[in-house]
């Protein structure tokens, strides 16, 4: 087999910054290291690429190997290149991002790899340059979300706007006024009213939306007019 000559072999490996949303806060999915160095500290969940697959094939074997999930949003967002982020050899690294919904899908964590949620606010410290990748990854999640209804991916089919809101609170790290944004995300056209209610809080109940997917694509722009400094976040991703 024919080979570049007089060049150095690199290792490739992909890690995933998998956010969940528990109906109160964004949080993300973090493992303990299985082998040297930094055994047994917190990690991303990753792998290396194997020889007969994309880094997007690598991508999804290791979120179903701890998630058993296919299908799951999935975006590559920064290539991670530093040649001393593994001790061990010279790895470059794919970092993607997946968005799920936790309710969904919690029983389906693998207990092989010691898997756990912790809330932004209380990650705890990270091998290597993943500290790095998660703080890239909130950043990218904020720009895209402005541009696309991302955030969808992390509610069940059928919400209440109090939940929509309070996700919306804390992915851009914010506060709404309760009135004004329900107004304003009915007045988008992105969400369905359903005739059921939710009725955990309340007698009264809040009536549970589902996003209007046939329309999403034409009328989601509308959902720029209030997320909070959107020039700020528009502005990192240049």
């Amino acid at each position: 087999m024919l080979k570049y000559q007089n060049q150095t072999r690199l290792l490739v490996a992909v890690d995933c910054i998998i956010f969940g949303f528990d109906g109160n806060k964004l949080k993300i999915l973090l493992i303990k290291r299985g082998l040297e160095p930094k055994k047994d500290h917190w990690s991303l969940m990753g792998g290396f690429v194997q020889p007969a697959e994309s880094t997007d094939e690598a991508a999804k074997r290791v979120l179903k190997q701890l998630t058993g999930l296919d299908g799951v949003y999935l975006e590559q967002f920064y290539t991670f290149s530093a040649k001393d982020r593994d001790p061990i050899e010279r790895t470059i690294s794919v970092a993607y991002f997946a968005l799920i919904d936790i309710h969904q899908y919690e029983k389906q964590i693998s207990e092989e790899y010691h898997a756990e949620w912790f809330q932004l606010d209380q990650i705890p410290e990270l091998i290597f340059d993943h500290s790095q990748m998660v703080a890239m990854a909130r950043e990218k999640l904020r720009y895209k979300a402005a541009l696309h209804p991302l955030l969808f991916e992390l509610l069940p089919v059928k919400f209440t706007l109090p939940l929509l809101q309070s996700l919306f609170e804390d992915v851009y790290e914010t506060n709404f006024d309760k009135g004004n944004f329900s107004r304003k995300i009915i007045s988008t056209g992105l969400l369905i009213k359903q005739k059921d209610k939710d009725k955990t809080n309340s007698k009264k109940g809040a009536f549970y939306y589902k996003l209007d997917k046939k329309h999403y694509k034409k009328n989601f722009h509308a959902v720029l007019k209030f997320i909070p400094n959107l020039n700020n976040h528009l502005e990192v991703e240049k």
